[in-house]
């Protein structure tokens, strides 16, 4: 078949084949926001690429899921509180879908260490001195292309390139002769996790991967390990 050696190879390539940081759930903290700065300590420490880069996954009014690679741009972990901070555009389609369903998963994976955490929970938009902020905090080429056509838009058919072209040059006239302008639909979100799962993977013949997730309930979180 045509694509049967592409599927062979697929089933032969190795994962969590490098030797692993050691990992006791039994010596976890109590509440998750600890730890998620221990293991993003430990990627920055180490040079785990991009470890900041995250998926974010929505879902529309009828339920229908769709996700996407984006940047964390903050965290605050104050009175036991685990939140998590990230920005779009408010009429893309992540920005439509969290109006619409305001609930979201957040998931980081760092094969160095055979690590993976998954967050979810309700999402919140801050207000427009917070956009403000995140927005004139970014670089001149990221700010330009905050104003380079609508996010997740339809570009037109023909002369695609030529036409994002022309956008770009009259976003960064905007950047230029106005240095604090801000996108109207710019907007800073919060997910507060009411649930956080670490998976630390195992490299060794057992495959004893290590799973320990928390779930908020009321002010307190309860930690579970689970099966692999």
């Amino acid at each position: 078949m045509e694509y049967e050696a592409l599927r062979e190879r697929l089933r032969r390539t190795p994962a969590l084949a490098a030797p692993l940081p050691a990992f006791d759930p039994r010596q976890a903290p109590p509440e998750p926001g600890p730890l998620f700065a221990d293991w993003l300590t430990d990627a920055l420490d180490d040079a785990v690429p991009e470890p900041h880069v995250m998926t974010l996954s929505t879902a529309d009014a009828a339920g229908r899921p769709s996700s996407r690679v984006l940047m964390l741009r903050g965290f605050e972990l104050d009175a036991g509180a685990l939140d998590f901070v990230f920005a779009s555009e408010a009429a893309s389609r992540k920005g439509r879908e969290l109006t619409a369903n305001p609930h979201a998963a957040l998931n980081w994976y760092w094969p160095r260490h055979g690590r993976q955490i998954r967050a979810t929970g309700p999402v919140t938009a801050l207000d427009r001195q917070a956009a403000r902020e995140d927005f004139l905090g970014r670089s001149e080429p990221s700010r330009a292309a905050g104003f380079t056509g609508l996010m997740s838009a339809e570009l037109p058919d023909t002369d695609a390139y030529s036409a994002y072209q022309r956008a770009r040059a009259h976003a960064r006239e905007i950047v230029s002769a106005d240095p604090r302008a801000v996108p109207d639909g710019h907007t800073v979100y919060v997910l507060r996790a009411d649930e956080a799962e670490f998976f630390h993977g195992d490299s060794g013949p057992d495959r004893f991967h290590r799973r320990l997730r928390y779930v908020r309930e009321g002010e307190r979180w309860t930690r579970r390990m689970l099966w692999p």
